[in-house]
């Protein structure tokens, strides 16, 4: 099985910044598209934003020119780098990686656990 373990949740005033962490442990044989999606309280989940492994990005249109992904393979680790932080963007934040399972090469995909992201005056 594939374990991610995300870092970097907390509480910031509006206008602050935060860094979240994602990194897959497990039996990997590659890793395909890695993202960040949200929830709110009473919310859907919604997407924030994915890197592809050619490190093509898409961003959700609330997060545009704010946040921002990247992906460290060697470190099978995503990060998201979220500047300007409003209190629209309170949610509990998931991390997503899709992988080829590194001994049945077969397509998967797993979900962190969430981590906490609280923007208040």
């Amino acid at each position: 099985q594939v374990q991610l373990v995300e870092s970097g949740g907390g509480s910031v005033h509006p206008g602050g910044s935060l860094r979240l962490s994602c990194s897959a442990t497990g039996t990997i044989w590659r890793l395909d598209d890695m993202g960040w999606y949200r929830q709110a309280p009473g919310g859907q989940r919604e997407l924030v934003a994915t890197i592809s492994a050619g490190h093509v990005t898409k961003y959700g249109d609330s997060v545009k020119g704010r946040f921002t992904i990247s992906r460290e393979n060697v470190r099978s680790t995503v990060y998201l780098e979220m500047n300007r932080l409003q209190p629209e963007d309170t949610a509990t934040y998931y991390c997503n990686v899709q992988y080829i399972h590194g001994t049945t090469f077969s397509s998967s995909h797993a979900w962190g656990q969430g981590t906490e992201v609280s923007v208040y005056s």
